[in-house]
């Protein structure tokens, strides 16, 4: 056996059962394993952005970390952005790279680069194997270590001698513990804060985003008075009627800094402190003020829905208590298609138990404040900034979960990104549903520009945010990677567009002009 074989099979063993890949050369022998080790589903995809947006799709609805395979560190790189997003979402992923030849490093031969320092800003553990003996136990502990609470991004580093060299067989797997327990002084002190009646605000993030985790915070919020809020970019949070229908803190930092401003205790559950997406000229970079006191309930590495679950106990709130989202009485739009009537037409026809993979940017947050109250789903948001997640995240919800239909709310520009993540779609006969927002523009740029009081952009500026001349054509796009489609520039004929492709199973697109 050799060590490309040995880390298949110790994968397997612990649980791994997708590859989403992109192999080069130095990667033959890892390739080859797939084969004589059975158990892992090999993913091509043809852009290492989507084998890691994919890889961290899988994760958020799988719970369990799948591995990615990417060619030395150049094709490492490509994929780096959407690993940046998945270190944001804490989602367990295990990243396979294949290296030169240790004895060949030295030549210093053209795709020689310092992998290590590529991967160490987005992974929690980071691993060189230098024998083949090693890649068995180096890969079981990579897989424990993307699984610690809350969970990572874990790489190992195999040089191809290492994967071609005889091993002495699989590694164990190894066990991980979940969560640490939150200790009942901390419980006790926040439910204190909680019983004085002064203004307070919980702020929801990581696993108090699940079902029980929104449960509970209903339950605390209606015995306690207090407001509860989820993080601004949810990595996954239950929606729709049924469960507590919560907003987002704000984006902006100037809201947020105004909401803050009349909470005089925010109480983090799973979340870490508001902080301003970027610097503007006096704005605080942190946004609680000095007069809002932050009690910690459960750090991100802690167990985030069993605190608020004791909270809710010790605060003495009934099992039932809490306002839930009613199934809202929707109906799709008619006229114009704006984000309006896109999300209106959406959320009346979502299908339950669906999952939506959010890219839409500035087109998509109608579409989540009337989604609260449409059929029950699972929302996955962009978690680090770094546009191009929103497709391959689809693709890799898709595999995770092919009993539950996936639709994709896209951005075009930031769509374009990882536009090849359709052709994946396509060759897995993915159930993946695509709606492309397409207002032909990044529009988040012209409203950072008003923002920065650049009321008269020149035409360079205007050049540098507009999607036109020529426009994109989303269709024929989606068709030259075997994605059957159509355009919709009405809202009716957007209902109708979503009508068909509900109606069958596998990958559909629906260009939404704007």
């Amino acid at each position: 056996m050799n060590g490309a074989e040995a880390l298949i099979r110790t994968a397997v063993a612990s649980g791994v059962e997708v590859c989403f890949a992109n192999p080069g050369t130095t990667e033959m022998h890892l390739v080859a394993a797939l084969d004589a080790a059975p158990g892992m589903r090999a993913v091509l995809a043809l852009f290492e952005g989507v084998v890691t947006g994919a890889a961290d799709g899988y994760a958020r609805m799988a719970g369990k970390p799948a591995l990615t395979i990417t060619h030395l560190g150049p094709g490492f790189a490509n994929g780096i952005a959407n690993l940046h997003n998945a270190r944001r979402a804490n989602s367990p992923v295990v990243n396979v790279i294949g290296d030169q030849a240790t004895w060949h490093l030295a030549a210093d031969a053209p795709l020689t680069s310092d992998i290590e320092s590529l991967a160490k800003p987005v992974s929690v553990w980071v691993r060189k194997v230098k024998t083949a003996a090693e890649v068995g136990p180096g890969v079981a502990e990579a897989i424990a270590a993307s699984q610690r609470a809350p969970g990572g991004v874990a790489t190992l580093i195999v040089p191809s001698d290492c994967a071609w060299g005889e091993a002495p067989g699989p590694a164990k797997p190894v066990g991980v513990e979940g969560p640490a327990a939150v200790r009942g002084e901390s419980i006790e002190r926040v439910a204190r804060t909680l019983r004085s009646g002064e203004p307070a605000l919980i702020l929801l993030g990581g696993t108090a985003l699940s079902r029980r985790g929104l449960l509970a915070a209903a339950r605390i919020t209606a015995k306690s008075g207090a407001r509860a809020m989820l993080i601004t970019f949810p990595a996954r949070v239950e929606r729709g009627a049924g469960v507590p229908a919560y907003t987002k803190f704000p984006y902006f930092p100037e809201q947020g800094v105004e909401l803050l401003g009349s909470v005089r205790h925010l109480v983090l559950a799973g979340a870490i402190e508001p902080v301003a997406f970027f610097g503007y000229p006096n704005v605080p970079s942190r946004l609680t003020p000095a007069g809002c006191q932050i009690s910690v309930l459960a750090t991100p590495e802690q167990d985030a829905v069993g605190a608020l679950e004791a909270l809710a106990e010790a605060l003495g709130a009934g099992r039932n208590e809490g306002e839930l989202a009613a199934r809202a009485d929707l109906a799709p739009a008619t006229g114009k298609l704006t984000p309006e009537t896109l999300g209106r037409t959406l959320a009346a026809l979502l299908p339950e138990n669906a999952i939506v993979v959010d890219e839409s940017a500035t087109s998509g947050a109608q579409f989540f404040a009337l989604s609260s109250g449409a059929a029950p789903h699972s929302h996955l948001g962009l978690t680090g900034g770094a546009i191009g997640q929103g497709l391959p995240n689809a693709v890799g919800a898709a595999i995770a979960c092919p009993d539950r239909r996936v639709i994709s709310l896209q951005a075009d520009g930031s769509g374009m990104y990882t536009l090849q993540a359709l052709w994946t779609a396509a060759r897995e006969s993915l159930d993946l549903k695509t709606i492309v927002c397409a207002n032909r523009m990044y529009r988040i740029l012209k409203v950072e520009l008003a923002r920065a009081d650049i009321t008269h952009p020149g035409p360079a500026a205007r050049a540098l945010t507009d999607l036109g001349s020529p426009n994109l054509d989303w269709v024929s796009l989606a068709r030259g990677m075997g994605v059957p489609g159509e355009r919709a520039e009405t809202a009716e004929a957007l209902a109708a567009a979503i009508g068909r492709a509900f109606a069958e199973r596998g990958p559909y697109l629906v260009e939404a002009v704007l």
